[in-house]
């Protein structure tokens, strides 16, 4: 992070203790896309199952003693409320939330953090570290949280 970027949060933070009233221009976030959330893959692409070849050679011991199948294990089943939408923990709707910033332009790769919090209409808090991202970028950011959390809220609810 160049010097410039921290000295200009540096300046913000004193100016805001020092009483300066000047508040941060107000910058529309941009349009959220209207379609569900997915989470997030921390880097790693899905690989597609490789299909096993068959042996060349029969193995003369496998016909002696046959191999006991494993049975399939049935894929886990989300819960989901009455109207649809998926009940998830508090720590997974963070994720979310957190990988829908990361979409975002100029979101910091490091130094963010989401809390999730409330009950049945749940919320959303993002806290930046110190030197993590400008002043103007973090303001940007949290006025994207409410219509963020807004559009969650359609598909996931907070498990208790």
């Amino acid at each position: 992070m160049s010097d410039d970027v921290k000295d200009a949060g540096l300046v913000a933070m004193i100016s805001s203790i020092l009483g300066g009233n000047k508040r941060a221009d107000i910058v529309a976030p941009p349009p959220l896309a209207e379609v569900p959330p997915t989470a997030p893959t921390h880097g790693f692409e899905p690989v597609a199952a490789v299909p096993d070849a068959a042996p060349a050679k029969p193995d003369p011991a496998s016909d002696a003693a046959p191999a006991a199948a494993k049975p399939a294990e049935p894929p886990v089943k989300i819960a989901t409320t009455p109207d649809g939408r998926k009940l998830l923990p508090a720590e997974t709707i963070a994720d979310l939330v957190l990988g829908e910033l990361r979409k975002m332009e100029d979101f910091p790769a490091n130094g963010a953090s989401v809390t999730v919090y409330g009950y049945r209409h749940w919320n959303a808090m993002i806290t930046f570290a110190p030197f993590s991202t400008s002043f103007q970028n973090a303001t940007r950011f949290r006025q994207a949280m409410p219509d963020l959390v807004l559009k969650l809220r359609r598909f996931v609810a907070l498990e208790i």
